[in-house]
């Protein structure tokens, strides 16, 4: 079996289609990691209308309500629909910006649930260092450092994935690759 990856480099331009690159070439980790920073950034204007929402309707008036863990519920499910909504279109804004698609190990688009099964392992960004931040009772600096640590291991064991993917990419039937936005 040929591993559609095996060229990836820039070494390996002179394909059989020098026009067009393989559909399947994934892009690099400084690109994805690039693209996971801006769809941060993009999640904020998310987190805020949908925070806002939750808090106008629901009257809360202080961040230590009783009923925030029902706030944070409320924005995993917004978050996980966004994410899921945009993964089966093949493209978050973010992604279409820096020329990044999702699709199956086939190549075909992602279904709902695939979506939103990647959805949940995607949470093994933060899971693990909230978990040992919580253990151990950390102040939110020594959080922090813990937090952007474990991003940066998890993003560098992707170099140990044969074919350059997040782990939770693979668990999850997923792969992102190289692409042209599909709509503007």
């Amino acid at each position: 079996m040929t591993d559609i990856f095996a060229g990836a480099g820039p070494a390996s331009s002179a394909t059989p289609s020098a026009a067009a690159p393989s559909p399947l070439i994934a892009p690099s980790l400084r690109r994805r990691m690039a693209c996971w920073l801006y769809e941060g950034m993009l999640l904020f204007a998310v987190l805020f209308v949908a925070g806002w929402l939750f808090s106008t309707l629901s009257q809360m008036r202080d961040a230590m309500d009783a009923r925030r863990p029902l706030l944070q519920g409320f924005l995993f499910i917004i978050f996980g629909v966004y994410f899921a909504w945009f993964w089966a279109k093949g493209q978050t804004l973010a992604m279409k910006t820096w020329n990044i698609r999702i699709v199956d190990r086939q190549g075909r688009p992602l279904t709902q649930l695939r979506a939103l099964l990647r959805y949940a392992l995607a949470w093994i960004w933060f899971l693990p260092s909230m978990a040992v931040a919580h253990a151990f009772h950390l102040g939110g600096g020594e959080t922090t450092v813990l937090i952007l640590g474990w991003i940066a291991i998890w993003a560098v064991l992707s170099r140990f994935h044969p074919l350059g993917q997040f782990w939770h990419d693979a668990w999850a039937g997923t792969r992102l690759v190289h692409s042209l936005p599909l709509s503007r």
